[in-house]
């Protein structure tokens, strides 16, 4: 994580996802990657650092990511959980549009050119 201070923490996945969440978002926000796992360790320190942020979990629509969120939802039961549409799977290739949508939700701002792509 950086050194500037941000009060807004998003965990995903996977450096794609993190990637195309960045190209979205217009707002300083952390983005933290799992890379599919996350040692107890790496938890018990993540614990600590993001009690006085806001945190929002976007994984994957699939087993691992389902994993994921069920740990994260015991261990930051303040977190809100962004979900993207089943039938994209995958964080990484859902649509721009979709995820500027979910982002928005969640009071994220975004770049409006993403919203405009889907109408």
């Amino acid at each position: 994580m950086n050194d500037a201070y941000v009060d807004k923490v998003l965990i995903v996945e996977g450096k794609s996802d993190k990637n195309k969440v960045m190209s979205i978002i217009k707002e300083p926000l952390e983005i933290i990657c799992t890379n599919g796992t996350i040692s107890h360790s790496k938890l018990d320190e993540w614990i600590e650092l993001l009690e006085d942020k806001d945190l929002y979990i976007l994984v994957d629509a699939d087993e691992s990511g389902e994993k994921l969120r069920k740990l994260f939802k015991r261990e930051f039961p303040n977190a809100e959980h962004l979900y993207i549409d089943r039938m994209y799977r995958e964080v990484a290739t859902a649509p721009v549009q979709h995820l500027a949508t979910v982002l928005l939700g969640a009071n994220i701002d975004v770049h409006k050119e993403y919203l405009e792509m889907g109408s």
